[in-house]
């Protein structure tokens, strides 16, 4: 599958005409844990791995996710595999040995809204980097992903998103450390 997804800048009143307009999921808590290949540079590649750890309305799941390069040059769509897994720690023990790498951990809050069949939009507060608004659908084939992106940006612009991010809260985040002299 390929997971067609748009993010822009929010501020409390994009959130408020999302929570206006559609109609509450849930609430969630994330926490993503990137990981770095022991031989390959998934900033070069424009890949990613990461643990993710959800908690809502008293659950916890956990998943094991595969993100690869971006495949549209407007948004932030590319392959996702995503697996349940049942113990994150053994999980990162297994990465661990087989040479991976923890790169960051992301943690944000999350309100899942429903849209339209197969269009979710989430609210996302990211310690250290702020609020932000993403859209997503899936596809099953690259022919259609051009018109479903521009289909999700109209969305968000009539909700007041006047300014779109292609870059991961991962991205986002290391940029920041590294303008602020955390980075290694």
């Amino acid at each position: 599958m390929i997971e067609v997804e748009v993010k822009g800048y929010a501020d409390e009143s994009v959130f408020e005409r999302v929570r206006e307009n559609f109609k509450l999921i849930r609430k969630e808590y994330h926490e993503d844990t990137y990981f770095r290949h022991p031989c390959r540079d998934f900033a070069e590649t424009d890949e990613a791995l990461r643990i993710r750890i959800r908690r809502f309305n008293g659950h916890f799941e956990a998943f094991l996710t595969y993100k690869g390069p971006k495949i549209d040059r407007n948004s932030k769509t590319r392959k996702e595999i995503e697996v349940p897994i049942s113990d994150p720690d053994k999980h990162t023990e297994i990465l661990r040995n087989l040479g991976f790498e923890e790169v960051l951990t992301i943690e944000k809050t999350r309100e899942k809204y429903y849209v339209d069949k197969g269009i979710i939009i989430d609210l996302d507060e990211v310690n250290g980097l702020g609020k932000f608004i993403e859209i997503e659908a899936l596809a099953d084939r690259e022919e259609i992903v051009e018109e479903t992106v521009k289909i999700l940006h109209e969305i968000l612009e009539s909700l007041g998103v006047e300014r779109f991010e292609r870059r991961s809260y991962l991205e986002l985040m290391l940029e920041r450390e590294v303008e602020h002299g955390k980075a290694g």
